[in-house]
C-alpha cells in the first residue's frame, strides 16, 4: 500500500480551500488504489488546523514550531524534502497557489523527482501517475504522464474540484520533529496583503451574476446590480468590463482574475472567450445568456437562453417584483 500526501495551506486563521479541494480527490485516489492519504500541516502551534483535517485524511503530520506562522518556502522546501525521502510518498499535491508556485518547482530540484504544474485532474492508469492539463491558454486538455520515479509531484490548479460531504476519517494527528539543518531564510515575513481583496469575495458565493461586454455601456451595470440584489446573488464580470473600469478588479472572474465555483452562475452577455471559461470550470449550474447565438459560452452553459440580456434582466425583475 502506498501513500498520498496533500500539502496544508492556511492563512490567516483559515485552512484555505485548496487544501479541501486536493484532500478530496486525493481520497478517491487512494479509494481506487488502496493508498493511504496524509496531510501535511506547518504552524506555529496556532489555531485548530489539525483537528480540522484530521476527518480529511488517514494521518495528519504536524511540523510545529514558532517560525511557522506564516509561509517561507525556505523552511517548507528542507522540510518537505526530508519527509519526501523518509517516507516516499507515491504522489505529493500541491496548490498551484503562490505557495506552490514558490515552492514546488525548489522542491523538485532538490528531491529529484518530476512535477507537473498547475493540473486540472490527477489519474492513476495501470498504477502510473497521470495528470490533466490545459495548453495552448486553455484551449485544449492534455494528459501528461511522468518520467519513472518513486515519487511524484503536482500542483493542483484551486476549484478544479468540489469536495463532497463523505463519511469522514479519523485521522490520527502525529507530531513530527524539525530536520536538525533547518536554515536561516533568505526573506523574512513582514505582512499579508490580499491584492485582490474588495467589498465581496465572488470565489466563496454561491449564485453569481456575471456581466462581460455584451453590457454595453457601464450605466447599464446599474440594472444588472439591482437584480443581483433581489436575488441574493453577488456581481461579477469578465475582464473586459475591468479593463475599461467599469468594476474593480475583485469582481473579475477567469484565469487573470479568480477561479470561482458557485451553485449558479448566470453570464449575461459574455461571449466565453477560454480565459473566462476556465475560471467557471468548478461551477454547478452555468446559464448563459447572448443574442449571439454562437457565442463559444454556451458550449459550456446548461442552460442558454439567445436574446438581448436586458430583456431578460427586466423580465427577471418583473417576475420577482410580482
Amino acid at each position: 500500500m502506498g501513500e498520498i500526501m496533500v500539502l496544508a495551506e492556511h492563512r490567516q486563521g483559515e485552512v484555505r480551500d485548496i487544501t479541501f479541494e486536493m484532500l478530496f480527490k486525493a481520497r478517491e485516489l487512494c479509494q481506487q488504489n488502496s493508498h493511504s492519504l496524509t496531510a501535511v500541516l506547518m504552524t506555529d502551534g496556532q489555531g485548530s488546523y489539525a483537528d480540522q483535517l484530521k476527518s480529511w485524511a488517514n494521518e495528519v503530520v504536524v511540523f510545529k514550531d514558532d517560525r511557522l506562522g506564516n509561509f517561507n518556502a525556505d523552511f517548507y522546501n528542507v522540510i518537505l524534502a526530508a519527509l519526501i525521502e523518509e517516507r516516499k510518498p507515491f504522489i505529493v499535491l500541491m496548490g498551484h497557489t503562490p505557495w506552490g508556485m514558490d515552492l514546488a518547482p525548489a522542491l523538485s530540484v532538490k528531491t529529484g523527482y518530476p512535477l507537473v504544474t498547475d493540473c486540472v485532474d490527477v489519474l492513476v492508469e495501470d498504477g502510473k501517475p497521470k495528470v490533466i492539463r490545459q495548453i495552448y491558454s486553455g484551449k485544449i486538455y492534455s494528459k501528461v504522464s511522468f518520467k519513472e520515479s518513486d515519487v511524484y509531484l503536482v500542483t493542483v490548479r484551486p476549484s478544479s474540484f468540489t469536495p463532497e460531504v463523505a463519511e469522514p476519517f479519523s485521522g490520527e494527528i502525529v507530531e513530527h520533529d524539525l530536520p536538525a539543518d533547518l536554515p536561516t531564510p533568505r526573506r523574512v515575513f513582514k505582512e499579508f496583503v490580499d491584492t485582490a481583496a474588495g467589498e465581496v469575495d465572488i470565489s466563496q458565493a454561491p449564485f453569481l451574476i456575471s456581466v462581460g461586454r455584451g453590457i454595453g455601456e457601464q450605466e447599464n451595470i446599474e440594472q444588472v446590480k439591482e437584480l443581483a440584489e433581489k436575488m441574493g446573488a453577488v456581481l461579477s464580470c469578465s475582464r473586459p468590463v475591468v479593463d475599461k473600469n467599469w468594476l474593480p478588479k475583485y469582481h473579475q472572474v477567469g484565469t487573470s482574475g479568480k477561479s470561482v465555483k458557485p451553485k449558479i452562475y448566470l453570464a449575461l452577455g459574455i461571449s466565453g472567450a477560454f480565459q473566462h471559461v476556465a475560471g467557471i470550470a468548478g461551477a454547478g449550474t452555468v446559464i448563459a445568456i447572448n443574442k449571439d447565438k454562437k457565442a463559444p459560452i454556451f458550449r459550456v452553459a446548461d442552460y442558454g437562453v439567445v436574446d438581448d440580456l436586458f430583456k431578460v434582466v427586466a423580465a427577471l425583475k418583473e417576475k420577482i417584483e410580482s
